[in-house]
């Protein structure tokens, strides 16, 4: 409870140099919306989403025309603060037995695919001769919570800037090609919206992509990919401890904080989820929004939740569109770049495959 207070302390202080900034995430985000709209439905329409449309314009914006340094906190409020208020409250959209079952049958999975991932980092560092802790950032940014990972791992192995940035650029250039094209090969192997989520919770980088790479296919793998995404996230303490004592690192030294062995907007989540259950089972919430019966209010109110969620996750990719630097992106150099692609490809199909093969 002290945490948490803490950090709605935290969060009213950065809200007053963030005004401007997390004013043009919304912004890009209405037109984003609005652009969408004008698709032809249903073809465009569902092939092109709103958030893709979000992250384009904002790439556009940052790149073309450059954006003020007055700018950037609220950019990064977006991203982060809003982010989590939307999946948050996404929350409200399952039951606690919702959440167990995908996050249960998800687990070996996750951990299969993370310890894929940072061994074959470790591997092809090695094959292209890149520094040993780059090579770990990228494993440990693909295996778990992208730049997150990057950025609390990168002290315990005492990883320069260059190195930290060249990881972060790399996961989000990867990241950025799943919010594309991760939508298309679903639809072109017609995986159904619960093998989609599992897919992209397993094999997409940062919390924001997975987000974005679940809610681009249907509601329901966003539910999926979310759950499966903190089912991640949630690994990634002992996984940093790991990395500590292989770079022979004492765990004190790691600084892993009771807020970081467990984000606090996970356990937000499930609050959510928690008080979804009981207000089904109490009878005073709706099972099916849809079909509210005598509860027409508070499906009302859910469905205000709903779309106040996917709002904020639509607002939060338009900052991930106007943060990313392209230039940067390109200056990190082909072997890093061979790297991050040989770990996200080889992800990306083995992730897939064990979905399809046991069905999952």
């Amino acid at each position: 409870m002290i945490a948490l207070f803490a950090e709605w302390k935290k969060i009213a202080r950065e809200l007053a140099p963030a005004f401007a900034g997390l004013n043009l995430a919304i912004g890009v985000a209405i037109i984003a919306r609005f652009l969408q709209g004008l698709l032809p439905a249903p073809t465009l329409n569902r092939a092109i989403s709103e958030i893709l449309i979000a992250v384009i314009l904002g790439l556009y914006i940052r790149n073309a025309w450059g954006i003020a340094a007055s700018l950037e906190p609220g950019i990064k409020f977006a991203i982060n603060r809003v982010l989590r208020l939307g999946i948050i409250l996404l929350g409200l959209r399952l039951s606690l037995q919702d959440v167990a079952a995908t996050g249960v049958s998800a687990l070996l999975l996750v951990i299969a695919c993370i310890t894929i991932a940072f061994t074959l980092a470790y591997l092809a560092g090695r094959v292209f001769h890149i520094p040993p802790r780059l090579a770990a950032l990228i494993g440990v940014g693909t295996a778990i919570c992208g730049n997150s990972a990057i950025i609390a791992t990168a002290p315990v192995i005492d990883a320069k800037e260059d190195e930290v940035s060249f990881a972060v650029a790399i996961i989000t250039l990867f990241g950025l090609i799943a919010v594309i094209f991760y939508p298309i090969i679903g639809q072109l192997f017609a995986l159904s919206d619960r093998a989609f989520g599992m897919w992209a919770g397993t094999a997409v980088n940062d919390t924001s992509q997975v987000v974005a790479v679940g809610a681009a296919y249907s509601p329901l793998a966003l539910n999926v990919a979310t759950v499966v995404k903190l089912t991640r996230n949630t690994l990634i303490a002992p996984l940093i401890v790991l990395i500590g004592l292989i770079y022979n690192r004492s765990e004190s030294k790691t600084t892993l904080s009771p807020g970081k062995l467990i984000p606090w907007f996970v356990i937000a989540f499930l609050v959510m989820s928690l008080a979804r259950t009981l207000g089904v089972a109490m009878g005073v919430l709706p099972q099916n929004v849809d079909k509210p019966g005598d509860l027409q209010i508070a499906a009302t109110t859910l469905k205000f939740f709903d779309e106040t969620a996917k709002f904020a996750i639509l607002a939060a990719l338009a900052g991930v569109g106007l943060s990313t630097n392209l230039q940067s992106i390109v200056q990190i150099g082909i072997k890093p770049f061979v790297v991050g692609l040989c770990v996200a490809g080889v992800l990306a199909i083995t992730s897939l495959s064990i979905i399809l093969g046991f069905g999952l």
